[in-house]
């Protein structure tokens, strides 16, 4: 919940930027409701901002939003929704539920962090969005109050206790020397997609850590008596 809370206190500066970029309060809070990942809506009112065609800032959009097909991938394969579980949760796909599913060990925590994350932060984010959307210019510049760190920090809070390993901090370190290397070459958005490329390629070639150390699969019966084990009906 203080992850919903965090994250969906940003959605106050996006309503104020929305506004300020020339969309209607509606225009603004139907983005937070149908695109929901702030990275792409951030991108599209940056656009539109800057004096950009609606193609262009939809194309910008989609870039940022590729990475929850990654994420949905792992989360399928983790958390097996079915029925219609599955479009609420392909909806609710984002960084912060996506890594709070992640960062627990028991199945039923990764599907209750994953759910609690994903409403809480659905709701939230909507709620702040029409707050920061009505309130619009009394807010001022919304990034004076720092609202523009508050997802960024909720993020990092949520990776850290990831990084125990030497393996996921040298990932880590290389995504991040890669995002920077291709800040200033390519545009917004592609440098992002670039780590996430590393990443997915590292995952592809490195054997994982599930796999290493552990010895065939050998039934307890058979390892201490070399028989077969007794089979009970």
């Amino acid at each position: 919940m203080s992850i919903a809370v965090a994250t969906g206190l940003y959605g106050v500066s996006f309503g104020a930027l929305g506004v300020a970029a020339g969309l209607g309060v509606w225009q603004t809070m139907a983005l937070s409701l149908l695109m929901f990942t702030g990275g792409s809506q951030f991108a599209f009112i940056g656009v539109v901002a800057g004096g950009g065609a609606g193609p262009a800032a939809f194309g910008a959009a989609t870039l940022l939003g590729v990475r929850n097909a990654v994420y949905a991938m792992q989360l399928n394969a983790m958390l097996r929704p079915r029925g219609w579980r599955r479009l609420v949760a392909a909806q609710l796909t984002i960084d912060e539920s996506a890594a709070t599913a992640a960062g627990q060990i028991d199945p039923d925590e990764q599907r209750r962090g994953f759910w609690a994350a994903g409403l809480g932060i659905f709701i939230l984010w909507n709620v702040f969005t029409l707050a920061g959307a009505v309130l619009g210019d009394a807010l001022g510049d919304p990034r004076r109050w720092g609202l523009d760190g508050a997802a960024v920090a909720a993020f990092l809070g949520l990776l850290w206790p990831r990084l125990r390993q030497r393996e996921p901090v040298a990932l880590a370190v290389v995504c991040a020397m890669v995002t920077l290397l291709a800040m200033p070459w390519v545009p917004s958005g592609i440098p992002i997609l670039l780590a996430a490329l590393v990443a997915a390629l590292w995952g592809w070639f490195s054997r994982g850590p599930a796999d290493e150390g552990l010895e065939p699969d050998i039934e307890p019966g058979r390892r201490a008596t070399g028989q077969e084990p007794r089979r009970c009906r």
